[in-house]
């Protein structure tokens, strides 16, 4: 099992980091301290889509998954209410655009990262290895980087840290940040969604977490079950 604290990087790395999202006029990283993180419920438009009207009905199952959210990953909270996800957009590991629609059939754990990130940084060789165990036709980690500019900085930060399970997804334009906020999803970095076969937001967190932890590998159990 990971050791926890590595998921916490030092103050003086996240002032560093929260230094350079500044300067690079990203949006702020998320400081564990900070309780508000986990407390904003996602919010449904008062047009809903059938996908949404659909998704609402899992309202139960969203509460059973995320009850499996226990120690360190005890941060996840259920969907509130669960909401369609599919139009989600992003680039692909061949620099594409894709949607999570395009995963249809496939349990997604979407997290959105970026270089100057500091937790974003410490939690990545987990998500790595969660792909790794986890992966499969029926479950994928998608980890966004949102770093603006090309993707040169992102590709040499997952290359020097071992990085080798994970696909290489990206979003420059950080659409897919400004989406989530809007949702109700996103504070800061990093955020996780966990999002069901028919792209239904399932249970949700910002924060790191320890992904590759007895307790993320059960999450993922609970999430696959009929």
């Amino acid at each position: 099992m990971a050791d926890g604290n590595r998921f916490f990087p030092a103050p003086r790395l996240i002032l560093a980091a929260l230094v350079a999202g500044v300067l690079a006029g990203a949006v702020a990283v998320y400081v564990s301290e900070s309780r508000s993180g986990n407390n904003a419920a996602p919010q449904v438009a008062a047009d809903s889509s059938q996908d949404d009207v659909a998704c609402v009905a899992k309202a139960g199952r969203a509460k059973a998954v995320a009850a499996k959210a226990v120690g360190q990953v005890a941060g996840l909270q259920p969907a509130d209410p669960p909401q369609s996800l599919k139009n989600l957009a992003f680039n692909g590991p061949d620099g594409k655009p894709m949607t999570i629609a395009d995963h249809a059939g496939k349990t997604i754990l979407l997290n959105l990262w970026a270089t100057w990130c500091a937790p974003c940084r410490a939690e990545m060789p987990a998500l790595d290895a969660l792909q790794k165990e986890k992966g499969s036709k029926d479950f994928e980690v998608i980890a966004v980087n949102v770093d603006t500019g090309d993707d040169t900085k992102p590709k040499k930060f997952l290359s020097e840290i071992g990085v080798q399970t994970l696909g290489f997804y990206r979003d420059p334009t950080i659409a897919l940040f400004n989406e989530a906020k809007t949702r109700g999803l996103a504070l800061g970095l990093p955020v996780t969604m966990l999002i069901d076969a028919e792209g239904c937001l399932v249970a949700h967190m910002n924060g790191p977490a320890g992904w590759s932890s007895a307790d993320a590998k059960r999450l993922v159990d609970a999430a696959l079950e009929p």
